[in-house]
């Protein structure tokens, strides 16, 4: 029998949409199409390439489907980040009869822990139990981390308590869970037992532990961990890279910081970047948090948001005037004036630098699209406590203004619905 040149599909895990369309044109040509193995690949590969429709009129026209079809296209729309999308095609699967396995609960389950709600988490945990998958480690593994992630992490421990099969997931989510909840004992007891139990860890282990590390009596810990880190040659790992220079800074320690930095030449990303220059800004080493956002400019990275605001954040008085305006001058050359983040900080620096800048803070107040509660309390709290206080009067009776006519236009829009 004649095969489809899958390597085509299979070659990268991110094929390219030229490559998945030649597939899928010899599939045709040589009447593989109907070939469920094939396609399926294709399914998968047009979802990867982020063409969904395309893959589910593949997934329409084929004659013999099994549960890994159904899984492919569950598995597309969580990764679009429709999940709705996703239950309506789990429902389908099940009133067609199609036995789930371990992967169909995994993806419905990471689209619960996105954005599906508790409720529906709920509700394949149901299935999963009356299907006979709680022992399945994939399946568990992903609805422990569903409540985690749903900030039921209590729930999530009494899974994994009953887990006859746990891996490096498991435990790692786990972690997780308890490190957004701000509880560091705990997560250290799972560390330990992880070690003691000789379970792999990675850098998703490290990374959430590394986030809890904000104080300068923890600093030790700190040592301890980043010494284990590069043990285990996870020290480049930019999760781990970037947490762990955070951490350094947190716990007022600067110099280890830079040394974690430099020693990362060739691994930086630009969170790693944006980590460095925060250590230096939110601890008021202002002249060194310049010199590491010029670098940043002339190595022409991709500044985001963060890189600019928190920059500008740090300007006034004679600074504004040296580095200030540049900057301002540089946010409009990047095409960033609209980014409500950005234009906050402006006007704060304007409002903070001296009374000469007020009119520089008021044209960028109006030439913001989408002015947050941010926006507002800026310019209205600066101008009040420059004396301007019939301006700050003037200007909230405005927000007013605006914010009634919002509501009225919502209200109009819902009832002149057909």
């Amino acid at each position: 029998m004649r095969s489809v040149p899958l390597h085509l599909l299979t070659e990268t895990a991110f094929p390219t949409l030229s490559k998945v369309a030649a597939a899928h044109c010899q599939a045709i040509k040589l009447s593989l199409i109907t070939d469920t193995y094939t396609s399926n690949n294709l399914v998968n590969c047009y979802a990867k390439c982020k063409e969904l429709n395309t893959a589910l009129k593949v997934f329409d026209d084929m004659t013999h489907r099994d549960t890994a079809s159904w899984n492919t296209v569950i598995t597309g729309y969580v990764n679009q980040g429709d999940f709705f999308g996703a239950w309506d095609v789990l429902k389908s699967m099940k009133r067609l009869g199609f036995l789930f396995d371990g992967y169909t609960f995994g993806s419905m389950l990471k689209g619960v822990a996105i954005g599906g709600g508790l409720m529906y988490g709920q509700q394949v945990h149901s299935d999963v139990v009356k299907m006979g998958f709680d022992d399945n480690v994939y399946a568990a593994s992903a609805l422990l981390d569903m409540y985690a992630k749903c900030s039921r992490v209590e729930d999530a421990n009494k899974v994994f308590k009953y887990m006859q099969e746990r891996n490096t997931v498991s435990w790692n989510a786990l972690i997780a869970g308890y490190a957004e909840m701000g509880n560091l004992q705990r997560c250290m007891e799972l560390f330990l037992s992880m070690e003691m139990e000789g379970v792999r860890v990675d850098d998703a282990t490290f990374a959430p532990l590394l986030t809890l590390l904000y104080d300068v009596e923890l600093y030790e810990l700190t040592r301890q961990l980043h010494g284990k880190i590069v043990k285990r040659g996870l020290e480049h790992e930019n999760t781990v890279l970037n947490a762990t220079i955070t951490a350094y800074a947190e716990c007022r320690s600067i110099q280890d910081a830079k040394r974690v930095f430099d020693s990362a030449d060739g691994y930086r990303d630009l969170v790693t970047w944006n980590s460095m220059l925060a250590a230096y800004l939110e601890h008021d080493l202002e002249e060194r948090g310049f010199d590491i956002f010029i670098k940043m400019v002339r190595l022409r990275l991709d500044l985001d948001a963060y890189s600019y605001s928190s920059t500008i954040s740090t300007c006034f008085g004679d600074t504004q005037r040296s580095f200030g305006k540049p900057l301002h001058t540089l946010v409009i050359k990047r095409g960033l004036e609209q980014v409500t983040q950005v234009s906050n900080a402006l006007i704060s620096m304007y409002l903070r630098s001296n009374s000469q800048s007020i009119e520089d803070a008021l044209k960028v107040f109006e030439h913001i699209d989408i002015k947050d509660l941010v926006s507002w309390n800026t310019i209205l709290t600066g101008l009040s406590q420059i004396g301007l206080s019939e301006n700050a009067l003037r200007l909230f009776q405005q927000m007013h203004l605006d914010y009634m006519t919002t509501v009225h236009i919502l209200i109009a829009k819902k009832y002149s619905r057909p």
